[in-house]
């Protein structure tokens, strides 16, 4: 995973009222949350070759506004393409799609549908009727690597397409703490109990707009029980194995060698 702070590159800002010129950065991307990038994998130079349905600046990333598009076009990169080829381009492009999300998501209230509006001052959509503010939205995830004694607990998902085993993950439910997430995502998922809970580092995820929380964690009791179907299999693993990830964009791989390193 990425260890760089965006901020080393970007500053933040935003605004309706801002349009690019020749050589800014702009994110364009499609229907399909895919990037588009020419034959060089390089951003666009501007945007008159598009049919933009709309156009946000979103600050300066090194030193030159910085914008983010939609429009309609058959094929472009997916982020996790763009990973493996230039991490920067990633960092950036994972905040840039967010807010495009964003703004497609609440162009109009769902309280009571009526056209939203930029807001002066924030990145904010708010309802002109009624007053709800529409925020850009992020869905806090939790992923712990559960350690007994020299073996690490992974699981089979059934949602995977391959048949590789990953580490305990879920979302965060309403009205609990991250802590209790944790808890009830491993006594759901796998049956057991845990302790030594600790919090190591985040991670944004933006497939589609997760924040992801990850945590390590010692088996306390109980015996592997899964439910056969979000989570088909589960078994604990030596560090040799264990069968690691095609690539390290992920907090899990981080997780995953944090282990591999401490035994």
């Amino acid at each position: 995973m990425i260890e760089k702070s965006i901020y080393e590159d970007y500053q933040i800002n935003f605004s309706d009222k801002i349009t690019p010129t020749q050589n800014d950065y702009i994110f364009i991307f499609n229907n399909n949350r895919e990037l588009f990038l020419d034959e060089t994998k390089q951003l666009p130079k501007n945007i008159n070759d598009f049919q933009v349905n709309f156009c946000l600046y979103i600050g300066k990333y090194n030193s030159k506004d910085c914008f983010v598009a939609h429009a309609d076009f058959e094929k472009g990169f997916d982020l996790r393409e763009v990973y493996e080829f230039d991490k920067d381009l990633y960092l950036m492009g994972g905040k840039a799609v967010l807010i495009n999300d964003w703004y497609i998501s609440h162009q109009f209230c769902g309280r009571c549908g009526t056209k939203t509006q930029i807001d002066e001052k924030d990145m904010m959509l708010k309802c002109p009727s009624c007053g709800q503010a529409h925020y850009p939205r992020i869905a806090p995830a939790i992923i712990v690597a559960i350690r007994k004694d020299e073996e690490l607990l992974m699981a089979k998902h059934s949602y995977h397409d391959n048949i590789r085993y990953a580490l305990i993950a879920g979302f965060v439910e309403p009205g609990e703490c991250i802590e209790e997430a944790v808890h009830r995502e491993v006594a759901e998922e796998v049956g057991i109990n845990i302790k030594n809970l600790k919090y190591k580092r985040s991670q944004s995820w933006p497939f589609p707009n997760s924040l992801m929380l990850a945590f390590t964690a010692e088996y306390e009791s109980g015996d592997i029980k899964v439910d056969g179907d979000e989570i088909l299999k589960a078994k604990w693993f030596k560090k040799d194995e264990i069968t690691r990830y095609e690539s390290d964009i992920s907090i899990s791989d981080w997780l995953i060698q944090e282990f591999i390193d401490n035994i």
